[in-house]
């Protein structure tokens, strides 16, 4: 599997849409996760609002629609998703079963404590085996 950090994130918000953009016009179906469902709904309203001209389609992990739509929020199990292209993680924990998906980013800010929850995961998932990169937010 590969997994990619990027670190050193100053806007994560703003961040995590920009990679969601890019990740949709490329195609990908997509799992956002944050055990964190405060964040989750930040983001969900920053999507929203990111430009006028885009609509980035996008619903919760239990609404009726999730198997049709390229972009799901979870807070919860990641084996229920309908697809699993790419995994991003907003949180600080390693998700469960995030094995199932081809590809995980990891999205990781400037805070303390989330750098260093960032470098245990990484720690993690080199121990694992996994193929990893690492993109220093500029």
């Amino acid at each position: 599997m590969k997994i990619d950090f990027h670190s050193n994130v100053a806007d994560k918000l703003n961040y995590t849409c920009r990679l969601i953009r890019k990740a949709y016009n490329a195609g990908a179906r997509l799992v956002v996760f944050d055990s964190d469902t405060s964040q989750l709904r930040q983001l969900d309203e920053a999507l929203w609002t990111l430009t006028e001209a885009e609509f980035l389609p996008h619903v919760g992990m239990d609404h009726a629609m999730a198997s049709l739509t390229p972009i799901i929020f979870s807070a919860g199990r990641l084996n229920d998703s309908p697809h699993f292209d790419l995994l991003i993680n907003l949180s600080t924990s390693v998700p469960e079963h995030y094995q199932q998906f081809g590809r995980m980013i990891e999205i990781v800010s400037q805070e303390q404590a989330a750098t260093l929850a960032g470098r245990e995961r990484y720690r993690y998932y080199q121990q694992q085996g996994h193929s990893l990169s690492h993109y220093p937010a500029k």
